[in-house]
């Protein structure tokens, strides 16, 4: 039977990114994915027009009526809107560990979206870094993320070190990959539980079918993490998978499409 794992995320009418992009990717690794919606957006491949947040209350029901029926293997959050849904979300962690269910947890620190709006304001900035951080396994943000969570300047390849180290000590056994597709070339760093820190080398791929990169890199990482991989195996295997992903893209829509997340289930 597959292993299910579970998406907490906002929703994207174009599927680009969010819930419906995560449960692609989780289908494309022959996992079944289960979903909580934080937030619902008015997107399209052109931006987001406007978000209207899920109720705190309405989040943490769902998330208790998941666990008591098809309970995780894995939790991939993304996008979260409210500091009061990040408070729910810790909250739901802390309830697990408290009944001794520990599984894989890797957070998408989505903080603005791709076209400039803001997704999480400074309130819930400071309660995902205060309350939320310490209860993950990874973390995964893009440049401009990994500067306001580390409350450093990132802006190229060499800021990245220190910045993923500072990251990395506001958890225990945090796994750090600082993701860097808007860097020639588009490397990643990755800083390990343990201290190690290694380069994950990238290729500049042409495209604009480039939606929903993050959501698509920090599920197929989780996905790889549930499958068994050790991390930096596993965050190889993502980096693969998303560069795939974008080179195997039709293009949709007038604005950046959506990256292809069932490549894997492609016809040879």
């Amino acid at each position: 039977m597959a292993q299910t794992v579970l998406t907490i995320a906002g929703f994207d009418p174009s599927s680009g990114a969010g819930v419906t992009a995560d449960l692609m990717v989780f289908a494309a690794h022959g996992l079944f994915g289960t979903s909580c919606i934080t937030s619902l957006t008015v997107q399209s491949t052109l931006g987001v027009r406007d978000s209207l947040p899920v109720p705190a209350e309405l989040v943490r029901a769902t998330l208790g009526c998941l666990e008591s029926d098809l309970p995780a293997e894995g939790i991939k959050i993304g996008m979260l809107g409210t500091a009061a849904n990040v408070v729910a979300v810790a909250e739901f962690l802390e309830g697990l560990r408290g009944r001794g269910w520990r599984v894989p947890v890797v957070l998408d620190p989505v903080i603005r979206s791709s076209s400039g709006r803001e997704l999480l304001d400074a309130e819930g900035v400071g309660t995902l870094r205060g309350r939320l951080l310490p209860l993950v396994d990874w973390v995964t943000p893009n440049l401009e993320e990994l500067g306001v969570l580390a409350g450093r300047i990132v802006m190229q390849r060499g800021d990245m070190p220190a910045a993923a180290r500072d990251l990395q000590a506001m958890g225990a056994g945090l796994n750090v990959v600082a993701t860097g597709g808007h860097l020639m070339p588009p490397d990643d760093l990755l800083v390990r539980a343990t201290g190690e820190m290694e380069w994950l080398p990238g290729e500049q791929i042409v495209s604009r079918s480039t939606h929903g990169t993050g959501c698509a890199f920090s599920s197929a990482l989780l996905s790889r993490v549930v499958m068994g991989d050790a991390p930096l195996a596993a965050a190889r295997m993502a980096k693969r998978y998303v560069a795939e992903a974008i080179r195997t893209a039709e293009p949709r829509g007038a604005g950046l499409g959506p990256v292809n997340p069932l490549w894997p289930l492609r016809d040879e």
